[in-house]
């Protein structure tokens, strides 16, 4: 048993390791044809990122910016083709290039008119060679671009799931996360994706929000499953520098929104739970018997990621690689427009080469906060060593903590309910000292 007190339960949202925070320039630039030439390439993912929104909400420290003048939109889409042109040569035709998996984020893709985002999945079919229509395609939308002929672009070229940002039902709810939205128009937008016949809809709803209270959490728990959804996503409110709220910080202590924040997980996991939902992650609940939405060939663990655009990564399996990153407007909009006139895409900017030793920590961190846990044996047979070897400390600390479901059956490591409701506090706790020192030593910008 340890005596360290846990750590809190809301250090970090870990969505990706090691964090781009980590990130640096790349020595020497290294050309992508060398770094994905022995890679596997028959079951990577792509992610399109497209960096607009039309309003930037006050939680939101994502890699957008508001508005697109000039037609911007049109010069980055053109740089989006060059880095697809560039990206696809350097995979080469020795092995079998095929995409499992792809998704349009952002900001918000719905940012594009209908034409624009023809273009987008033809950059993704023609230059990457991804079958839309084949694999399952998620895509980001908002209340006020989810427009009817945008839908139905995304719907004919094979979207499989839609997943809409409503955070709250509640208006005022939405004004104090700086989301200026009505709810007439919330619902209007529902309608019309389930309209556009995409089988998978995702609603995101965000707990902690300044004057939320226990009935209007309900209340937007309730709104949200009365259109059936198939995923929901119940995000905790983060308040981060250089973010609107981040310039006024939480109207309460931090233990106190701490509790907050936890007691309204729990709320709404347990009303989920209650209406036929499977918890897959701290934030991810899927209706059960819905259609699946991600691939079944596709492992985040192991199987490497395409990123294209200024704001998305890339993956292989010794370097994680992308462009700059910002949250402050000025930067965001300093780096797009050094994407847009950008020539030559075939070699790797700022990223971070991952050893054996973080690898295994990543195959621990996705694997342990997902809620079906990790196979010992699958570990060991990758890494040829046991993850209690790699990592007793770690793991014996989460036991003490009630953080690891005892009840697992043998050879499967799996976080409690408790473990689960505090996986942004445990997936911090993993990373390396390496990497936390890289992400202390990131200045803000």
């Amino acid at each position: 048993m340890t005596g360290a007190p846990p750590p809190r339960p809301y250090d970090s949202y870990v969505y990706a390791y090691p964090h781009k925070t980590a990130y640096r320039p790349l020595p020497g630039r290294p050309g992508l044809a060398g770094l994905w030439a022995d890679e596997p390439k028959d079951s990577l993912s792509l992610y399109a990122h497209v960096p607009f929104c039309e309003v930037r909400c006050g939680f939101c420290n994502l890699f957008t910016r508001i508005g697109a003048p000039d037609e911007l939109t049109t010069r980055y889409l053109d740089a989006l083709d060059r880095q697809a042109v560039a990206v696809r040569e350097a995979l080469g035709d020795a092995a079998p290039v095929r995409f499992a998996a792809a998704a349009f984020g952002g900001g918000t893709p719905t940012f594009l008119t209908a034409a624009e985002l023809e273009r987008l999945c033809d950059i993704a079919e023609h230059r990457m060679g991804a079958d839309l229509r084949a694999v399952p395609l998620s895509v980001e939308t908002s209340p006020a671009t989810a427009t009817a002929d945008r839908l139905a672009v995304l719907a004919g070229r094979g979207t499989t799931r839609l997943s809409i940002g409503v955070q709250s039902f509640v208006d005022a709810e939405a004004r104090a996360a700086v989301r200026p939205q009505r709810r007439a128009d919330v619902e209007a937008a529902l309608g019309r994706i389930r309209d556009s016949g995409v089988p998978v809809l995702n609603i995101d709803l965000i707990y902690g929000i300044d004057g939320q209270t226990d009935a209007s959490w309900r209340y937007s728990l309730d709104a949200a499953l009365a259109w059936r959804p198939e995923e929901l996503y119940l995000y905790p409110l983060y308040v981060r520098p250089l973010t609107g709220l981040g310039r006024s910080g939480p109207a309460e202590s931090d233990g106190e929104w701490d509790e907050r924040r936890l007691r309204l997980y729990r709320q709404g996991r347990d009303r989920l739970l209650a209406h036929g939902y499977e918890q897959v992650s701290m934030r991810m609940f899927r209706r059960a018997g819905a259609a699946p939405s991600g691939a079944d060939d596709h492992a985040c663990q192991t199987d490497g990621m395409i990123g294209l655009g200024c704001g998305a990564r890339s993956y292989t399996s010794a370097l994680h690689y992308s462009f700059d990153y910002a949250v402050d407007m000025r930067e965001i909009r300093s780096i797009i427009d050094a994407y847009t006139e950008t020539g030559d895409f075939s070699r790797a900017e700022v990223g971070r080469w991952v050893d054996g030793a973080e690898a295994r920590r990543r195959h621990l961190l996705q694997s342990l906060l997902q809620a079906e846990g990790m196979e010992l044996a699958g570990y060991e047979k990758r890494f040829g060593s046991s993850a209690y070897e790699d990592f007793r400390a770690e793991l014996d600390r989460f036991a003490a903590y009630g953080w690891l479901d005892g009840s697992a059956p043998e050879g499967l490591l799996r976080l409690s309910p408790e473990g689960l409701a505090h996986s942004d506090g445990l997936g911090p706790a993993l990373f390396s000292p390496a990497v936390r020192a890289a992400m202390a030593a990131y200045e803000p910008k």
